[in-house]
C-alpha cells in the first residue's frame, strides 16, 4: 500500500520501498560508523581500561605501569574486570562512533559537490573533522561518562562505590545523585578530546591516504599504512584532553560539598603545576597502541561495510 504525501492541492503517491530505500540511504554512514565502532571496542576495552586506571593513579601520584596495573586488575578483580563498563563502551560507539564517522562522511561529501568533485584541500577535511568530532562528542557524553564511571568504580573505597551492573544502572545513578544536567559533566572537554582525535584519525587518514596512493601504495596496504598514521596524530592530539576529560567526569564533590577541578582550565592548571606537560601525556604508549589499532580497526571494517552496502 503506497503511502500518501499531501501537497497542497496535489496527492503524490510516494511508493513504501522508495522511502525505505532513503531512509537506508540517509542512515548509511552513521549504521556504518556504529559496527565498526562497536567491532573495534570488543578487541580494545581491556586496553582502554588500563589506559583509565593509569590515568587514574597518575592523578595521585601512583605508580602506574601498563603491566603492573593489568596484572593487579586480574589477580583481585579477575579477567572480567578487563571488561568493565563494555555496556556503556558499546553504547558510546553507537551513539559516538556513528555520529563522528557518519557526519564525517556528510560533511566531507556536501563540501565535495560545492568545490565540483574535486578533492578537499587540507583546510576544508580540518574543518570537516573538526566539526563532526565536536558534534558527536556531546551527543555521546552521557554514554561516555557512564564508561568512565564503570570503570573507575572499583578503585573507589568500598563506601563510595555505586555497584553499577550496566550502563544503564550507571545513567539512572547519575540522574538520580547529580540530575540531568550531570550527564553532561565533561561534555567541554569530551568536546574538545573529539575535535582532536577526530581531526588526527580522520583527517589524518584522509590526507594519508593521499600522499600514500601518489607513492603508489593501494588495496589494504594503504588503507592499514594510512590508518597507522592517522591512530599516531589522533593519540598525539587527543591524549592531553582525554586526560582532563577523565579527571573531571571521575570526580564526585567532598563531604562539603566542593570538586576539586572548578572547570576543565582549572584542571589543566592544577595538572600543569603539579607535574609539568609530561603530566598530560601519562599513558602515552598504552593510549597510542589503544587509540592505533582501534583507528586501523575501526576504519578498515569502516572500508569492508561499505563495500558490502554496495553488493
Amino acid at each position: 500500500e503506497n503511502t500518501t504525501v499531501f501537497t497542497g492541492a496535489q496527492i503524490v503517491a510516494a511508493p513504501p520501498k522508495q522511502e525505505a530505500k532513503s531512509v537506508l540511504t540517509a542512515a548509511k554512514p552513521f549504521l556504518t560508523g556504529s559496527i565498526a565502532g562497536c567491532f573495534s571496542t570488543c578487541c580494545i576495552q581491556p586496553m582502554d581500561m588500563i589506559k583509565v586506571r593509569i590515568q587514574l593513579n597518575a592523578a595521585s601520584g601512583a605508580a602506574a605501569s601498563p603491566v603492573g596495573i593489568a596484572s593487579k586488575m586480574i589477580a583481585e578483580e579477575g579477567v572480567a574486570s578487563l571488561y568493565a563498563g563494555l555496556s556503556a563502551g558499546l553504547t558510546r560507539q553507537v551513539v559516538y562512533t556513528g555520529s563522528r564517522l557518519g557526519l564525517y562522511d556528510v560533511f566531507t561529501d556536501k563540501a565535495k559537490e560545492a568545490n565540483g568533485g574535486k578533492p578537499l584541500p587540507l583546510h576544508q577535511t580540518a574543518l570537516c573533522a573538526l566539526a563532526a568530532g565536536g558534534i558527536a562528542a556531546v551527543v555521546g557524553n552521557p554514554a561516555d561518562l557512564s564508561l568512565v564511571r564503570m570503570q573507575a568504580d572499583s578503585m573507589l573505597p568500598p563506601a563510595e562505590r555505586r555497584g553499577y551492573s550496566s550502563v544503564v544502572s550507571a545513567l539512572l545513578s547519575i540522574v538520580k545523585h547529580e540530575g540531568p544536567l550531570g550527564l553532561l559533566k565533561g561534555a567541554g572537554p569530551t568536546a574538545t578530546r573529539a575535535m582532536g582525535l577526530n581531526l588526527g584519525m580522520l583527517g589524518g587518514n584522509t590526507e594519508a591516504k593521499k600522499h600514500l596512493k601518489q607513492a603508489g601504495l593501494e588495496g589494504n596496504a594503504l588503507i592499514f599504512s594510512a590508518s597507522a598514521i592517522a591512530g599516531f596524530f589522533a593519540s598525539a592530539f587527543s591524549l592531553p584532553f582525554d586526560y582532563v576529560k577523565t579527571q573531571i567526569q571521575k570526580q564526585k564533590p567532598d563531604a562539603a560539598g566542593r570538586l576539586q577541578y572548578a572547570s576543565s582550565a582549572d584542571c589543566a592548571l592544577q595538572t600543569l603545576r603539579a607535574g609539568g606537560p609530561l603530566r598530560f601525556y601519562a599513558g602515552f604508549p598504552t593510549y597510542y597502541f589503544r587509540i592505533a589499532p582501534h583507528a586501523m580497526i575501526t576504519l578498515v571494517a569502516a572500508d569492508k561495510v561499505k563495500q558490502a552496502w554496495k553488493r
